[in-house]
């Protein structure tokens, strides 16, 4: 993909929520999750949502992504507005147009690598384009390991699938929620290198909600949170920038690889 091309997609827009709110309970027991949040996440971006505990950062990605639903406002991804979709049209378009990794690395014990990468497109019968699958897999460094099963997979390799899946059918959007949660550091910097290249390489739109101030390093922009109302944006962030805008948010307080040894041996 030329950079040009790249260029022309990055002014396009991939995701738009517009106005989105979501409410639980009613009345005392009621809780405002989202209060009209707005943001656009363009094509070939890499967008980190983060936020403290609460502060409705999953929220917004579930219901962005289809997963969930919301109490008003508009959600689009590209030109298909969720709100007037049915349970099976939501369901064609999770399929088809999205892609998803998440901290549990979702893999089936039975099928081996290529068999869970593929698995989406299966279910779907579509068959892969088999170019761009083995640019894929040979992005994440896994065309040794296609035979094995997640059981004979270390957690960083079982996660690298769990990336090759969402990218295989070339989704119009790939959302990831703590997609290093379960990783250790050096693991999780190399799936966080592979959302990076494939923003870069391929072109792909990536959304991820996360909490560590390292991995939101990782990407173009990032968007803060508190109290289900978006805060502020960062662009060309570092990990230091990040850091220092989590703390001055409401309950700010990101967890940081020094932090987490330091909880360890607590």
């Amino acid at each position: 993909m030329t950079t040009a091309h790249l260029a022309d997609r990055s002014t396009a827009v991939a995701a738009r929520a517009t106005e989105l709110s979501k409410i639980y309970g009613q009345g005392e027991t009621q809780v405002v999750a989202l209060d009209r949040v707005s943001v656009e996440f363009r094509q070939a971006e890499f967008t980190a949502i983060m936020g403290p505990s609460g502060s409705g950062k999953s929220t917004l990605m579930h219901c962005v992504a289809g997963l969930d639903t919301f109490s008003s406002g508009s959600v689009r991804i590209g030109d298909t507005e969720l709100g007037s979709l049915k349970d099976k049209q939501l369901t064609r378009l999770r399929r088809d147009k999205i892609g998803f990794i998440f901290q549990a690395f979702n893999l089936l014990p039975t099928l081996n690598a290529l068999e869970n990468i593929t698995l989406p497109m299966d279910i779907a019968g579509r068959r892969p384009d088999k170019e761009w699958l083995d640019r894929v897999i040979g992005m994440v460094g896994l065309s040794g390991r296609l035979s094995h099963r997640p059981s004979q997979l270390s957690g960083g390799q079982q996660q690298r699938v769990a990336v090759a899946r969402a990218l295989a059918s070339r989704p119009e959007i790939v959302f990831g929620d703590e997609p290093t949660g379960n990783l250790d550091s050096r693991s999780g910097a190399e799936v966080l290198g592979f959302l990076r290249n494939s923003v870069r390489e391929l072109g792909q739109t990536v959304v991820m909600v996360t909490h560590d101030p390292v991995a939101a390093a990782y990407a173009d922009r990032v968007v803060f949170l508190a109290d289900g109302r978006i805060v502020d944006e960062v662009h060309g962030p570092t990990a230091d920038k990040v850091l220092d805008r989590m703390r001055s948010l409401p309950g700010g307080n990101p967890r940081t690889p020094e932090s987490d040894a330091k909880g360890r041996t607590s």
